[in-house]
């Protein structure tokens, strides 16, 4: 039986250039890049051009980038980094939103714990959170905003430019998570305009284990790992050279193609939309604003079903029960209830997210068997 592999915002499979690209360096390439003789030095160059490769594709410098294990510690990094400067006894306000990735919420909470404050600013029926309530949110010990690039269930994108604005003229730092982004759609820094952005590199192709964050020269960050002072101090640890070397290696695909990519996964998500649409008539809903969603991400609503059972019914298909929540744990996600989606809808969302080994038979395929599941069910 063939999977139809429709989860790429989950994680993507290592492209075949990134395995060739690293798996020297889980062989003979095995030195310490802290070592003065040739075999240290070969490392730290490959990790010197792969800093330098990620930085291309986000806009950046090259000394603007931290390696690190991928998106979560990334985004432990900067709020924590910068929550936490000074010791936990300083306090502190961050703003973030209702609907961000578990990897963001849940290092609020942690702050929490520690004396700080945080507001969480909801969004509006297609996932978009609005500047100005960002703005009213700010206080006078704000020290941080953190808000997600687009979002990894209903793929909304978030209009950072316009809360950047915002947020620098009180001269607070924006932070973002990209991770669902990098390497979807573009992540110039400088447009976006955000002092930090995180990357996982198992979401473009890379392998999961390696991520980075983008820290804006002159931000102020404490490290949250310490040990021998890597990564320009902000990372202590013996670097992960095959890794770091296999992330820049899809950095660098990704910056190649990105805008026929992008048109090419909008075409087969607009297709796969169609065919849902016409197979379930009217009560065809799906989740995220239209004008400014992922090209690769489609979140769906089937009436009268719910997503698990729709999906064991189909075992070739890999898609997701459209939440974060723990398998098993059932309810709403947090995205799913920041829109106020009813639960009695949530219960059957289904994401589907495209990458670049999706085809058109794949996606003719899965909605065959979706629609024909969904009317079994029925």
């Amino acid at each position: 039986m063939r999977q139809i592999y429709l989860d790429y915002n989950a994680t993507t499979p290592v492209a075949p250039l990134v395995q060739e690209a690293l798996r020297p360096f889980l062989a003979e390439h095995f030195g310490d890049p802290a070592g003065d003789y040739p075999l240290g030095r070969a490392c730290h160059e490959a990790i010197e051009d792969a800093r330098e490769q990620v930085a291309s594709l986000l806009g950046a410098e090259r000394d603007e980038i931290v390696f690190t294990s991928g998106g979560t510690e990334s985004n432990n990094l900067a709020l924590k980094g910068v929550l936490l400067r000074g010791g936990p006894a300083g306090g502190g306000h961050l703003v973030t939103t209702t609907q961000e990735h578990p990897a963001i919420l849940q290092p609020a909470r942690f702050l929490e714990q520690w004396g700080c404050e945080v507001t969480y600013v909801g969004c509006d029926r297609w996932g978009l959170v609005d500047p100005d309530e960002i703005k009213a949110a700010l206080r006078g010990d704000t020290q941080l905003v953190s808000v997600i690039h687009a979002n990894h269930e209903i793929g909304t994108i978030q209009p950072l430019r316009a809360i950047a604005e915002v947020c620098h003229a009180r001269g607070v730092l924006l932070h973002t998570d990209a991770a669902q982004t990098c390497g979807k759609i573009r992540t110039q820094v400088d447009e976006l305009g955000v002092d930090l952005l995180s990357l996982a590199g198992h979401k473009l192709y890379a392998p999961k284990g390696i991520g980075a964050l983008y820290v804006r020269r002159g931000t102020a960050i404490d490290p949250i790992l310490h040990g021998a002072g890597q990564e320009a101090g902000l990372r202590a640890g013996t670097e992960n050279t095959a890794f770091i070397v296999g992330l820049g290696r899809a950095a660098w695909l990704a910056a190649c193609g990105l805008d026929a990519a992008a048109e090419r996964l909008a075409m087969l998500r607009d297709r796969l939309a169609g065919h849902l649409r016409e197979g379930i008539g009217e009560r065809f809903s799906q989740n995220g604003a239209l004008q400014a969603q992922l090209p690769n991400t489609l979140s769906v609503n089937f009436p009268e079903v719910t997503a698990t059972e729709l999906l064991r019914r189909i075992p070739e298909l890999c898609a997701s029960a459209g939440s974060d929540a723990p398998s098993g744990a059932g309810g709403r996600s947090s995205v799913l209830k920041a829109i106020e989606l009813p639960e009695t809808t949530a219960r059957g969302t289904v994401r589907f997210s495209l990458g670049a080994y999706t085809s058109e038979e794949d996606i003719d395929r899965a909605a065959s068997l979706l629609i024909g599941g969904w009317q079994d069910l029925r």
